[in-house]
């Protein structure tokens, strides 16, 4: 068995920052995620671009360039490899933590690899930095364990010449929608609001809706998705019930952290917001030990805290750890 003095789990921005300030601090700690580096990243669609400025994407104090005003996801990808390369971050990738027990100062952490081999970790500290993109929103409809259902968008392209519906109306909603119909497939956007949201990008709020208007899209707003077959959708619409010839259904219906996770540990959540309790001074939760780091701090509230904010909490965190230990 390994013994450090802290683990990290996840290994995105905000973990990898956990780590940085941790090392830099000597304090000996590794980062375990179950995908890949900055995992979620790599899922964002494959030409995008951030919504903000190279810098607000730094962490360890290493500067990121980007050809354009704003990075695309590929440069975000390679900074992000090149800062942990730089301050030679221990990374266990495609590991899952299946479970923690003991307790501060004595902590055990319980993988498992994508072959199968089971990993033991003991740690004084322990800090949670899960994100939450790798948990979709279902629709909890019939038919949505079917492979045509899709909750990540990476291009439009395999879809060309197609009957596409997607599902929501925000951003990632719209992005796709539009991409898809550029690509050349017919494109059926389907939401339970009465319109596109208003927090969309103002670039790309009145390209949705010129579309919709001009039916190149077609919309069914107010109304849900009933059931998924195998060739089509049924929605429920104002109008009555509406059956859909489809190949494939983008569930753009947004993601949530693995609360399911931080209850198992014993960390408590706030009734209303779900929001974890944590030492606002050093974002220790309720479990002795135990720090939350980046979007989980905020329960179901994640569109409050983005990598731009929650990279900060690995220096507030790792004072704290260093301060425990020695």
């Amino acid at each position: 068995m390994n013994n450090y003095d802290a683990v990290v789990v996840g290994a995105g921005p905000t973990g990898l920052a956990c780590g940085i300030e941790l090392k830099q601090r000597g304090v000996r700690a590794v980062l375990i995620d179950k995908g890949c580096v900055v995992n979620s990243i790599y899922h964002y669609p494959t030409n995008m671009s951030f919504f903000t400025t190279p810098e607000l994407l730094e962490i360890g104090g290493l500067p990121m360039t980007s050809i354009g005003e704003k990075p695309t996801r590929t440069e975000a990808l390679k900074y992000y490899r090149r800062v942990a390369d730089y301050y030679g971050l221990d990374i266990r990738q495609y590991e899952m933590v299946l479970k923690i027990t003991g307790g501060d100062g004595n902590f055990i952490v319980h993988t498992e690899d994508r072959n199968g081999c089971v990993g033991r970790y003991a740690a004084k500290k322990i800090i949670l930095a899960t994100g939450y993109y790798d948990r979709p929103n279902l629709l909890d409809v019939p038919g949505e364990d079917l492979p045509k259902v899709i909750h990540y968008y990476k291009e439009a392209h395999p879809y060309y010449n197609h009957d596409v519906a997607v599902v929501g109306a925000k951003n990632s909603a719209a992005i796709a929608a539009l991409e898809l119909h550029w690509t050349g497939a017919r494109v059926t956007l389907v939401h339970r609001g009465g319109g596109i949201s208003g927090s969309v990008k103002y670039w790309i709020k009145p390209n949705i809706e010129n579309r919709i208007k001009s039916g190149e899209i077609k919309a069914y707003f107010h109304s849900t998705v009933q059931e998924i077959t195998v060739d089509s959708i049924l929605l429920a619409t104002p109008g009555g019930e509406v059956r859909l010839k489809n190949d494939f259904l983008f569930a753009m219906t947004g993601y949530r952290p693995d609360l399911e996770f931080l209850s198992a540990l014993g960390i408590v959540l706030e009734p209303a917001t779900l929001r974890p309790r944590t030492d606002p001074e050093t974002l220790e939760s309720d479990r002795p030990g135990i720090y939350l780091a980046g979007v989980i701090v905020a329960g179901m509230h994640t569109n409050e805290i983005f990598i731009e904010n929650g990279r900060f909490h690995g220096r507030k965190i790792a004072e704290a750890i260093a301060a425990a230990l020695h």
